[in-house]
């Protein structure tokens, strides 16, 4: 039988003088209230230092996902940016409470708004808002989502979704962070393929709070006269919970100079949501760069190095990193039309 807890203190609305008492639901038994739901991950890496953070949402169709990408962007809030690629929405956001333009859709109101982002210890708190069919999405498909760990409702007008209805959510989730490799130079003439290696670390990667998001293959300079043949570097990203962010990088390290077959590997990494800018990104793709080049310019961008061979994979691994967010451009040359 469906129950829920009812959290023990009672918030004061200071508007109506009403006291409300604050619901909160575990996925399993939002599931259990409103059924199975479409909602396949959400996920929230936070930047505090910068004030933001990165939000990944993957859903089971492109409609639901399209249609709250569109809404959220116009309803405002703390929604900076959106991305959807698919089913997969990437949203970037301010932290903090932030108003929001809603109600019915229309030119400029949205139906579904991200209202809040709070960090408190280890966990991040996202408030929700949505209308009618939206006022679903947040209430009942969100809050059951994998990587959930609860959801607080302020009051059971909250749990009546459809029709009419507005409903907010509090989404709680865990406290992630992003952190993005770059490497280079793992292969020789004789055999080997960096990306094959990148992808292979990231899938490997069994660390209890990492989650491996992606792998990209940037295209480098192909006039580099060291190359192997296609002259790429890969990037691969995780969200890694803080306090396992030391164990992830070295078992990058380890996994990548293990299965490496050349004595130039290079490997670095950054830990954030918004890439430096660097003209290094152009550079590396136009020109011909120096080791000395790319330590120069990591060191000036806070980027470290971790691998051992200090040669001249450090020019490509520098160099995808930097293009890690670059969409598909960053597979292509230098100004190439995707």
């Amino acid at each position: 039988m469906f129950s829920y807890t009812v959290k023990n203190d009672i918030s004061v609305n200071e508007n109506s003088g009403n006291n409300t008492m604050m619901i909160t639901l575990t996925p399993n038994q939002v599931r259990e209230k409103f059924g199975p739901m479409f909602c396949h991950q959400l996920l929230v890496m936070t930047d505090e230092n910068n004030g933001i953070a990165e939000l990944h949402e993957q859903c089971h169709a492109r409609g639901p996902i399209e249609w709250d990408h569109m809404n959220r962007r116009r309803a405002g809030g703390a929604l900076i940016y959106a991305k959807t690629e698919g089913t997969t929405m990437t949203m970037l956001a301010k932290i903090g409470s932030y108003p929001i333009h809603f109600g019915p859709s229309d030119t400029e109101l949205g139906g579904q708004a991200l209202e809040a982002i709070v960090v408190k210890g280890d966990e991040v708190h996202t408030s929700w808002v949505g209308a009618a069919g939206a006022g679903v999405g947040v209430a009942a498909c969100l809050a059951q989502a994998p990587g959930v760990i609860r959801t607080e409702y302020a009051s059971e007008e909250d749990l009546k979704v459809g029709g009419a209805r507005i409903c907010r959510s509090t989404v709680i989730l865990p406290k992630y962070e992003k952190i993005t490799f770059g490497i280079d130079d793992t292969d020789t003439k004789e055999g080997g393929a960096t990306w094959v290696l990148a992808l292979k670390c990231g899938e490997a990667c069994k660390i209890d709070g990492a989650i491996f998001l992606e792998m990209r293959i940037i295209q480098l300079n192909p006039k580099a006269p060291e190359k192997t043949t296609n002259c790429t570097g890969s990037v691969i990203t995780f969200a890694i919970k803080p306090e396992k962010k030391d164990e992830l990088i070295a078992f990058v390290k380890k996994f990548v100079e293990e299965k490496t077959m050349s004595k130039t590997t290079g490997i670095c990494y950054f830990t954030g949501i918004r890439l430096p800018d660097s003209t290094y990104a152009r550079r590396v793709k136009t020109e011909l760069l120096t080791k000395e080049d790319a330590i120069s310019e990591a060191e000036k961008l806070g980027i470290p190095y971790i691998d051992s061979a200090n040669g001249k994979g450090r020019i490509g691994a520098l160099g995808a990193l930097l293009w890690a967010d670059g969409g598909v451009e960053a597979a292509g040359l230098y100004g190439e039309s995707p």
